[in-house]
């Protein structure tokens, strides 16, 4: 008689059934810890304790890295906020063995309306910055479009919005750094200001110094997004439309584009408005309101249509979804049912997702998701969705414009000149037969180095060395590792914390 197999009973479990566990436990603890850390963030900016605060996290920061120092210096250091806290689907190794350095840095420190700037430390959120300026008339130009994503990693690795085509990536809006550096020296870089340091942070990962505050360019805010919805049906009609609103000089702040199949997508093109035609407003980030990609969804069948919504709900109409994850987390998610009892509490952390991940979870994830973000030349989009289609056919595609501007840094762009790029955000399970995650994503990672193009480097990488070193420019980068004192000694190379072999 064959034995009970327990272990696969549990698998079973854990991986069908694990909405159970979020429903009940992780969605009732994310939102206790949404209604804190609001509450707390608009206390403190209002009694404008946060500067005070910030000289002494700041020289708390300087202490631990001359102690690192003192000590002899034996591991490399980075910061010891846990990996369980990122938005990466990944937690880093090598947090087991460096030297861990607290950065306990959450706050808005100041606003400035005469010179348009914001500073901020590095673990303000999104969802806290724009809850802080839109209220008071103000956003920055570029606002990726999770709530929990923070401005270090956003500076020291990447951020792009549907305004990205106008305003280039999150560190093209930012103004100033200031860093504590390996000798255990505070110093601020602008474009004016050790210039070749503020080139080179974006993308540096913290392997340049520990990120303690940023400046950050704002606008003026307005009330409501107008958003014009285009479907396509086929993908010369999506390329067209696409690259056309993407191009446009005048208006269009905001593009973005989502593929539903093959051949049907929808363009979306947006602008900041003060008032709203009667009957046209969609507070979609309402907790009862559909899920914003099925929202979308539905205009293929319908058509073209001209909604209004409020800026905050455009800014974070991703959140809520998870994009469009939450489908496999909670299937039911989107049932009106579910989101008029429920939807006020959704959605859960996705940092308590990874904290509570069982082994069977992981393995799921690993052998049957695909989680990436290509940034490809707009000239070059038709081949990438070819070549995304052969190797997962996975859908929803997100996509998402930008200008690449010709500066200094780990991006260069082909003839050193600005130039169009297009995000593609592949998050799903692939639905093609041969599907192996290292060789599929080596073979996707060969066509967009071959393209010119780069891989944000918060998901799964299988570059070698070599490689990495030929999709992104590192001769200032090398630089500045060797004129900034310690620093060799102090972090390792991007490749060393982004790599693979680097996460679990």
């Amino acid at each position: 008689m064959p034995s009970f197999d327990w272990k696969a009973v549990q698998k079973h479990i854990l991986i069908h059934y694990r909405w159970v566990f979020v429903v009940l436990f992780l969605l009732p603890l994310s939102a206790l810890y949404d209604i804190y850390f609001y509450v707390r963030s608009w206390l403190i900016f209002r009694v404008n304790s946060a500067p005070r605060q910030h000289g002494r996290r700041l020289q708390h920061v300087q202490r631990q890295v001359k102690a690192w120092h003192d000590s002899g210096q034996q591991q490399h250091m980075c910061t010891a906020r846990p990996g369980w806290q990122t938005i990466s689907f990944r937690q880093a190794k090598y947090k087991q063995i460096y030297t861990n350095i607290s950065i306990n840095m959450i706050d808005i420190l100041e606003l400035d309306t005469q010179k348009q700037t914001v500073w901020c430390e590095p673990l303000v959120t999104m969802g806290q910055l724009t809850a802080t300026l839109v209220e008071l008339g103000w956003t920055v130009p570029v606002v990726p479009e999770m709530d929990d994503l923070t401005i270090g990693g956003l500076v020291m690795g990447s951020g792009i919005e549907t305004s990205s085509h106008k305003a280039g990536l999150f560190q093209h809006s930012c103004v100033s750094f200031e860093l504590v550096l390996a000798d255990g020296s505070a110093v601020t870089c602008s474009e004016t200001e050790n210039a070749e340091l503020f080139y080179s942070v974006p993308w540096s990962y913290g392997t340049l110094g520990f990120l303690t505050a940023v400046e950050i360019k704002i606008v003026p805010a307005k009330r409501f997004v107008r958003l014009e919805y285009r479907p396509c049906n086929s993908p010369a009609q999506l390329l067209q439309e696409f690259s056309d609103a993407t191009k446009r000089e005048d208006g269009n702040q905001f593009v973005e584009a989502i593929c539903f199949t093959r051949e049907t997508a929808v363009v979306m093109v947006g602008n900041m408005v003060d008032s709203a035609e009667p009957g046209k407003v969609n507070c979609i980030g309402r907790w009862h309101m559909p899920w914003f990609f099925k929202h979308v969804e539905s205009f293929l069948s319908s058509g073209t249509a001209v909604e209004y919504l409020p800026i905050r709900d455009y800014y974070h109409r991703h959140t809520r979804s998870i994009f469009w994850e939450i489908q496999d987390i909670i299937p039911f998610g989107n049932n009106v049912v579910f989101r008029w009892l429920l939807g006020w509490l959704v959605p859960p952390k996705v940092s308590l997702l990874k904290l509570t991940q069982s082994q069977a979870i992981k393995e799921l994830y690993e052998n049957n998701h695909f989680i990436q973000d290509m940034l490809v030349p707009l000239d070059r989009l038709g081949p990438a969705l070819d070549c995304f289609h052969q190797e997962v056919q996975i859908y929803p595609i997100w996509l998402c414009p930008f200008l690449l501007p010709s500066r200094p840094g780990m991006l260069q762009s082909v003839g050193d000149e600005d130039r169009f790029y297009v995000d593609i955000g592949t998050y799903g399970v692939p639905h093609v037969a041969d599907f192996k995650p290292v060789e599929t994503t080596r073979r996707v990672e060969k066509f967009v180095r071959e393209n010119n193009g780069f891989q944000m480097l918060y998901a799964d990488s299988y570059l070698t060395r070599e490689e990495f070193r030929q999709m992104f420019d590192h001769k200032l980068y090398d630089k500045l590792r060797q004129q900034l004192p310690e620093t060799t000694k102090a972090f390792p190379e991007v490749y060393d914390k982004v790599n693979r072999n680097a996460r679990i």
